[in-house]
């Protein structure tokens, strides 16, 4: 039973164990279970004096997400895009593009680039590695659908599967140098969350609310965390998952959970920092002062980076499926299920200025780059602002 986001906004939870799916109706955030349903409550586009200016730089087309999750990637000043019905592409810096390929079949995750690869995943359990410029170096197959980005570094290519499974395959001929497994609970959001690599480490979320730091050589464990606490009577009211990438600087990395909590841990031995009460299906980013979060109801928070402790809270966007939030120019953006992107200021929360886009909901997390803002939206739209 396939269950797209632009379907009526339902909790699409995994029977991990008989590959099957169940619904529930849950609303919650829109990077997982699609547009607001006619009886929700959705907040109107806030009125607010514009005390800055978003423009788009430059905009260009790719195929539509169909339901799935598909983010840019901007590697040495290019920016690669993929979409559901295969095309991959590389655009310049200013928007033209470079080259076009047809992978020749449906994708369901992407996409990822590194180890001068190309990397996308598909709904049958194949990894498809280009070259950069995308000429095709190999396929692999994996034991389920492909929902995350795959990640390249140091030759190794890491893939997470449907299945709660990661693998490291060579970068030279997608051969498996190892797999990752653990128990899973009985109900899992289904997530498009893949892994991040930093330092030598394969970082992952996971079910359960437990966050894995991985040896990107061999895959043994390094360490292990709890983001967040099942917790409820039911199956459901247990649901604790991390359904989105976590973040990482210098010495720590912080993930958060749908029904549970932020927290940091120390990024060599994995020890809790802080950790504090918001439900986030849809992620989080950090600068060099605070973590900015997006929660299931809409709402924005800032915390300070260091102690948790809650530095503003902007709730006028209530119900309008809001993405990852984004900081680029000193301020906090994010993109909602009508394509727009809100623009606020980093220190108060308050609105200062939005743009609108393509009409196709924000899904995938906006990336900074160098002070302006690199989107994709659900209908293929690929997009560089810039606010000033």
């Amino acid at each position: 039973m396939k269950i797209g986001k632009f379907a009526t906004p339902l909790l699409v939870v995994s029977l991990l164990a008989g590959c099957s799916t169940v619904t529930e109706k849950i609303t919650t955030g829109f990077g997982l279970f699609g547009p607001p349903s006619a009886t929700e409550k959705i907040a109107p586009l806030p009125e607010f004096k514009e005390v800055a200016g978003a423009r788009i730089v430059w905009r260009n087309q790719i195929g539509g997400a169909e339901g799935l999750v598909f983010s840019p990637v901007v590697v040495g000043g290019s920016v690669f895009v993929a979409g559901q019905d295969g095309q991959i592409a590389r655009f310049s810096a200013d928007g033209k593009p470079i080259w076009r390929v047809d992978a020749e079949r449906k994708l369901s995750g992407g996409l990822g680039v590194g180890s001068d690869l190309v990397l996308a995943g598909t709904g049958k359990g194949e990894v498809l590695a280009f070259d950069l410029d995308g000429k095709p170096r190999w396929t692999a197959k994996v034991t389920s659908e492909v929902l995350g980005a795959p990640q390249a570094a140091d030759d190794i290519v890491v893939v997470r599967t449907g299945d709660g499974r990661i693998f490291g395959l060579d970068g030279k001929d997608g051969k498996r140098k190892w797999v990752y497994q653990r128990a899973m609970p009985p109900l899992a959001l289904r997530s498009h969350a893949g892994v991040i690599i930093t330092r030598g480490a394969v970082l992952a979320g996971f079910p359960g609310g437990k966050l894995v730091a991985l040896n990107l050589t061999n895959g043994s464990v390094g360490w292990e965390a709890a983001v967040a606490q099942p917790r409820g009577a039911t199956e459901l009211e247990r649901i604790a998952d991390i359904t989105s990438l976590p973040v990482v600087d210098e010495n720590m990395v912080c993930a958060v959970a749908y029904q549970g909590r932020v927290a940091c841990f120390d990024l060599t031995k994995g020890s809790q920092i802080w950790a504090r009460e918001i439900s986030s299906a849809d992620g989080l980013t950090m600068d060099h002062r605070y973590l900015f979060v997006s929660d299931v109801k809409g709402a924005i928070h800032a915390l300070d980076k260091n102690s948790g402790a809650s530095l503003w809270k902007q709730d006028k966007l209530a119900g309008r499926r809001l993405s990852a939030p984004v900081v680029a120019n000193g301020y906090v953006g994010v993109g909602d299920y009508q394509g727009y992107m809100h623009f606020l200021a980093r220190d108060d929360g308050s609105f200062a200025a939005r743009i609108a886009t393509d009409g196709g909901a924000v899904v995938a997390p906006p990336l900074a780059v160098n002070g302006s803002v690199v989107l994709q939206t659900s209908n293929g739209g690929v997009f560089a602002l810039s606010v000033q």
